[in-house]
């Protein structure tokens, strides 16, 4: 039996903006509510995933990420809605591309008979 593999990921006039990587980091912070729980929980150095967050943002529209300081509630890292529709968006196309995929595979003729 065979299996078909791929990465998906998208890019903007600066590179990457939003791949499988960053998207695990976002639902991490949406999780853990602090960017270097999240970075922990992915076994993700703070300093990368502080860039990751900071590229997203700078090559985003909108805010993907909010960073709010102390008062009562304590401070945090959140996903803005945006950055929640942004991880919705990039799942569906992931989804529809895996089923492609699968899909293709079937078409290939990879029996031991010949």
């Amino acid at each position: 039996m065979y299996s078909i593999k791929s990465r998906i990921w998208i890019e903007g006039q600066d590179g990457v903006f939003l791949g499988e990587g960053r998207v695990k980091l976002l639902k991490a912070i949406i999780e853990e509510g602090s960017l270097s729980k999240a970075a922990l929980s992915i076994n993700m150095s703070y300093k990368k995933a502080w860039k990751l967050i900071d590229s997203m943002n700078q090559n985003s529209k909108k805010p993907i990420v909010t960073k709010i300081t102390g008062g009562s509630n304590g401070g945090g890292t959140f996903v803005t809605d945006y950055g929640k529709q942004m991880i919705k968006n990039f799942d569906d196309v992931n989804q529809r591309c895996w089923d492609f995929l699968d899909n293709e595979l079937k078409s290939f003729n990879y029996s031991d008979e010949s």
